[in-house]
């Protein structure tokens, strides 16, 4: 249940006031200053998503408080989760609350504008910005949209005085999160042509899609990346059929991504991970889409482990490989994918379990015997000689360095 909130009033700056006049009857203040100091006590069990159209958003009712879509419990539960201060979203983006380079990216605006509320004593000073941002960016080393935004929003705030910094940085945060929803939605309408162009050839039978993990919404706060075309050829009434790659081992594409795609009618049907060069051998896959984690402007793509797999399955057997991204996830500075960017190692727990629902409640199983080691390299990188090209908001591009900087030519060194 979602706490009762009171009337109980605390001193904030001018700045603060506006957007402060009440509190939640379980906070209590800092020793020492006039900022809140929130207990971690309870998450909000959404009981109809009819209405849910991004993982991200400013609780209207306490603006305290960034709510988000708790992505571990999908689909089988629907959880809001609240994050009231910088430690709440680095355990977010850490434990894959939120997840996909554009949602993190914008969950790192957020967590700045926290860091900015939880000022000891409400100086919002340049070392405890600093601070903050650099456990942000630490929070995950792969996704590039991250540090992206964290500094985007810190260069904002060193130019304006202390006391004008929570405005600031609540209006950047939001500025982030609704460029990155447009730039989606400009993905979809680039993007749809691929599939257009397939459907006609086709004589309108069905256009078959495969994607990896999950790109959609979830991962990017509004319409997705690879799930924006999709989405898009839908709407428009082209015949259009999503293979989902399950993912593992977290399983996004089977928990997320036909969660997704279910909500919107698409037709989709969930296969193994090593199905793909199956289907494709039997010309059952017309067209990949994917996501990216963090692209070089000379076109190596980062992604979730077993897209390189999928790149060159599709490269065998002739089929268009195209990545979908916004600028926001390109590395304009790594030119070699695969010696440069880095590769998070996660828990080996991860593989270890897998989760599903049993009688109803959702619960983790063991999988290999408890004493077998295991390694979790949670992407990889295609290099940009298996990818036909990319999907942006400006437009299409192929995947080289003169193909990314013709369609974003102020990122000319």
């Amino acid at each position: 249940m979602a706490p009762n909130y009171g009337n109980k009033a605390y001193t904030l700056n001018d700045d603060m006031r506006q957007y402060f006049l009440k509190s939640p009857q379980d906070a209590s203040r800092t020793e020492g200053g006039s900022l809140l100091t929130l207990l971690r006590t309870y998450e909000v069990e959404m009981t109809t998503d009819q209405e849910l159209r991004r993982p991200i958003w400013l609780n209207s009712d306490n603006p305290l408080e960034v709510h988000v879509i708790d992505q571990r419990k999908l689909p089988h539960e629907l959880v809001i989760a609240p994050l009231r201060d910088v430690d709440d979203t680095i355990f977010a983006i850490k434990d894959m609350f939120v997840r996909g380079a554009p949602l993190i990216g914008a969950t790192g605006a957020w967590g700045m504008y926290l860091a900015c509320i939880n000022a000891p004593g409400g100086e919002v000073t340049d070392a405890w910005l600093g601070k903050e941002a650099g456990r942000l960016k630490d929070s995950r080393p792969t996704a590039v949209n991250l540090a992206w935004a964290v500094d985007r929003v810190m260069a904002l705030l060193k130019g304006l005085a202390p006391e004008k910094r929570v405005r600031a940085a609540r209006e950047e945060a939001a500025a982030i999160t609704d460029e990155e929803s447009e730039n989606c939605r400009k993905i979809g309408e680039y993007g749809v042509s691929l599939i257009e162009e397939i459907s006609k050839k086709k004589k309108g039978d069905t256009v078959h899609v495969l994607t990896h993990c999950n790109a959609g919404w979830l991962a990017c706060v509004e319409y997705g990346t690879a799930t924006a075309p999709i989405y898009e050829a839908h709407k428009r009434g082209i015949d259009v059929h999503v293979w989902v790659d399950e993912t593992r081992p977290l399983n996004q594409g089977a928990r997320l991504t036909a969660w997704e795609l279910g909500r919107q009618g698409v037709k989709h049907t969930v296969i193994t991970d090593n199905a793909g060069g199956h289907l494709m051998q039997h010309a059952m896959v017309d067209l990949v889409i994917t996501g990216t984690d963090r692209t070089t402007w000379t076109g190596d793509v980062a992604n979730k482990i077993g897209t390189y797999l999928k790149a060159l399955a599709a490269k065998d057997n002739g089929i268009p490989f195209w990545v979908a991204l916004p600028s926001s996830t390109f590395d304009w500075k790594m030119e070699d994918g695969v010696k440069e960017i880095p590769i998070e190692v996660r828990d080996p727990d991860e593989i270890r379990f897998i989760q599903g629902e049993v009688e109803g409640k959702t619960v983790q199983v063991l999988v290999p015997p408890a004493a077998s080691p295991c390694e979790n390299h949670a992407f990889d990188v295609t290099p940009a000689r298996l990818v036909s090209g990319f999907i942006t908001e400006r437009g299409l591009c192929e995947a080289s360095g003169d193909g990314v900087l013709g369609l974003f030519p102020e990122k000319q060194k």
